[in-house]
């Protein structure tokens, strides 16, 4: 590559400050270095995790900061002792990674490696403490290892996926998270069994997900509990059979669930992240058998209470990372499965847009509107 060790110029659209519109710039891109990748984006989404630290209502503000961590890319430049992936190679990135060195990453129950799992707070490259953006001289910052909102990026070589080349990034770029995460709690942790009942909590992108999972697992009843009645027509195209609006009950929702179920729902799957969710959804399961799978990130401050009997009695509670899977080990496979037709993912695209107008991804996710937008970074 005629850019090997060079700084590149491109556009990215830059956080300058929390809550305002993002802003188209020419930034400069440092070469990477040793165990780091400059990858060339084409594809990215927004996820919720982008608009959570870009509003900065709840958490440590880093800012002037490059956005986005779902997306899809090319291999343009390795930096020294990277022999995994080379140049032309086609990757998605990961906010999370795997060092496969680590006792997490050597462990074959743990995705959570102990060099690169997430971290929000950090803006800068674990190698040497510095960003890899600038602008005139003054830095940009990271977000997550990833900042996709960028032409080009710097990643740690931990934190890239190599997939099939032939796999469309426009599509399976959506599977750098939030699918594969919902996808992963149902199939790789709450694993029901075929011809159960399995409650989702949650109808967004990743609760949308679980539910695809558990109707690949071959579940008969997959039960959407939403407060959004217009979240159901869609689910069901994601194997939602039935639906739980707990505004239209009086009662809590684990018990009318208990009802529909004859005693409780097989598995459940948490994804709103909010604390009595995350507690109905424990209490809603069969005692003896039940497993409730936490996805969503509660409140700094939640706590999560119940009875010691619910667990006494047979109850499993389980929570879950990124759908469990290893990014680089893992993330290829889940590939596969789009590319051999068991998984689709064009129906939780909804919109597109070009990177000039990626404000309107934010827009379009505050009104609730759609599912996943992709952002085009070439048109």
């Amino acid at each position: 590559m005629a850019t090997a060790g060079k700084v590149i110029k491109c556009k990215a659209a830059v956080a300058w400050e929390p809550g305002k519109p993002l802003s188209i710039e020419e930034v400069e891109v440092a070469p990477p270095q040793a165990m780091e990748v400059r990858v060339k984006i084409l594809y990215t989404s927004l996820c919720h995790t982008d608009v959570y630290f870009w509003e900065a209502k709840g958490q440590t503000p880093v800012f002037p900061r490059i956005f986005g961590h779902e997306a899809g890319g090319i291999i343009g430049s390795v930096g020294e002792g990277v022999t995994d992936v080379a140049p032309g190679d086609h990757v998605l990135p990961v906010f999370t990674g795997e060092c496969k060195e680590c006792p997490h990453c050597k462990s074959a129950e743990s995705n959570m490696c102990d060099l690169l799992r997430i971290n929000t707070d950090r803006g800068v490259m674990i190698g040497d403490g510095k960003s890899r953006f600038s602008i005139n001289g003054k830095p940009i910052y990271h977000f997550v290892g990833t900042s996709t909102f960028s032409e080009y990026t710097v990643m740690h070589v931990g934190c890239v996926a190599k997939i099939n080349p032939e796999a469309p990034l426009d599509k399976v770029c959506v599977l750098s998270c939030g699918i594969s995460t919902g996808l992963g709690a149902t199939i790789n942790v709450a694993k029901p069994p075929k011809g159960s009942t399995v409650a989702i909590f949650g109808l967004g992108a990743v609760g949308l997900a679980a539910a695809e999972g558990a109707k690949i697992a071959g579940a008969s009843r997959i039960i959407g509990v939403d407060l959004n009645p217009s979240r159901f027509e869609e689910a069901r195209k994601f194997g939602c059979t039935e639906f739980v609006n707990p505004k239209d009950h009086k009662k809590p929702v684990q018990q009318i669930l208990a009802e529909m179920t004859n005693g409780g729902v097989d598995r459940s799957v948490e994804c709103t992240g909010n604390i009595n969710a995350m507690i109905q959804a424990f209490e809603c399961v069969h005692d003896g058998w039940g497993v409730a799978v936490l996805v969503g990130v509660p409140h700094k401050d939640a706590e999560f209470k119940t009875h010691p009997m619910n667990f006494l009695n047979e109850r499993t509670l389980k929570g879950t990372f990124f759908g469990s899977y290893k990014p680089r080990t893992d993330l290829p496979n889940v590939v596969e499965l789009y590319m051999k037709k068991e998984l689709e993912v064009e129906k939780f695209i909804t919109h597109s847009v070009p990177f000039a107008e990626i404000n309107k991804a934010f827009d379009l996710m505050a009104k609730g509107e759609g599912i996943r937008c992709i952002i085009r970074m070439e048109n």
